[in-house]
């Protein structure tokens, strides 16, 4: 079977507005990375969104994962990703070396600009300016950790660091792998360039073009000096596995669309194009916009989304690994599918799937 590494990814998704159900959303996917950390997952990777209610309700990634740690032994922490722009680099340093300390150095650090005009007005944050408030905070957040609890100075019209020594430190030395999020080719070059492992996803361009992005990050890697074969790059994708096909389309379609229609308009605005090609929508944006089981049909197709049995997820996971990936981050709890469903396909996928 396929040497890829299975972590799972989690947009904490609340289908319901009733505060028992969001609190039961919550109870449920720590449960289900406690039982990850039991079945072999090696990470569990957690998003930070704002304001989406229903999609995802995931704006405290760190709180949750804190919170993991002191349930699982194995079971590494992904944030996935912290928004860098929204916060000072003295907090973000503090907040993730905490979780460094609690969880006994089990932390990755996936970062991020964010996708959301909405999120940047209400942080009070220049959209136009996300690029380089996200590459002077990494920096910094980096420089806090590197200076190993010596003072650190920094200014710029986004925060100031004035001198000051940051605690605690993480516990993995000097400090936590580090990601860069990303759904362009821009975005994973920005992350070669600095040699920073990657977390894409398949769900706007499908696996064919997100293949060949994947292909220019690592010869970017090379042509920056870094090593291809000692970067990971993970790729995120909803994924249910049942017992037979016609099983797993009928408990997770209705799921799985809910959450793309939604992932898809959070991602691409009406009016947003393909930068490679120009005069085409994105086609996870086509593929959203289509009949149920057309729909279905073309996301399955393109590996936007797996929906499928034990043999059609093992060739689907061999193709992820084909394309260059290095890690599969599945989205088992997805779109408010039931959580015994979750479990089951959670099981099925590490003890007949990847056997």
């Amino acid at each position: 079977m396929t040497s890829l590494r299975i972590s799972l990814g989690y947009e904490l998704e609340v289908r319901g507005r009733s505060r028992e159900v969001e609190q039961r959303a919550f109870r449920n996917v720590v449960d289900q990375v406690v039982l990850g950390d039991q079945l072999g997952y090696d990470t569990a990777w957690f998003v930070e969104h704002h304001f989406t209610r229903g999609f995802s309700h995931s704006s405290a990634p760190d709180l949750v994962l804190a919170a993991a740690s002191q349930r699982t032994e194995r079971i590494h922490l992904g944030l996935g990703v912290v928004l860098l722009p929204f916060q000072s680099p003295i907090r973000t340093a503090e907040r993730v070396a905490t979780l460094d300390v609690l969880s006994g150095g089990r932390v990755e650090f996936g970062t991020g600009r964010g996708a959301s005009p909405l999120e940047y007005q209400a942080f009070q944050r220049p959209f136009e300016k996300s690029r380089q408030i996200w590459e002077d905070s990494l920096e910094a957040t980096l420089a806090i950790w590197n200076a190993d609890g010596e003072p650190v100075s920094r200014s710029n019209e986004f925060f100031e660091i004035p001198g000051v020594a940051v605690y605690p430190r993480p516990a993995q030395v000097p400090h936590p792998p580090v990601w860069v999020a990303s759904t362009s080719l821009e975005g994973y070059l920005a992350a070669a360039r600095r040699g920073y492992n990657l977390l894409g996803m398949t769900m706007l361009k499908g696996l064919d073009d997100v293949a060949e992005d994947i292909a220019r990050y690592k010869r970017c890697l090379a042509d920056n000096g870094f090593d291809p074969e000692t970067r990971r790059i993970a790729l995120m994708i909803p994924w249910f596995v049942g017992r037979t096909r016609e099983e797993a389309i009928e408990i997770a379609a209705d799921p799985v669309l809910w959450y793309i229609r939604r992932q898809v308009n959070l991602v691409t605005p009406p009016d947003y194009y393909d930068a490679r090609h120009a005069t085409h929508k994105v086609l996870g944006q086509l593929a959203a916009g289509l009949p149920p089981e057309e729909a279905m049909a073309t996301l399955r197709e393109h590996h936007m989304v797996v929906v499928d049995d034990v043999e059609g997820s093992r060739k689907a996971a061999a193709r992820i690994a084909e394309a260059g990936a290095t890690d599969l981050i599945l989205q088992a709890q997805v779109g408010g599918l039931a959580h015994e469903h979750v479990c089951a396909s959670m099981r099925l996928f590490m003890t007949e799937v990847m056997k």
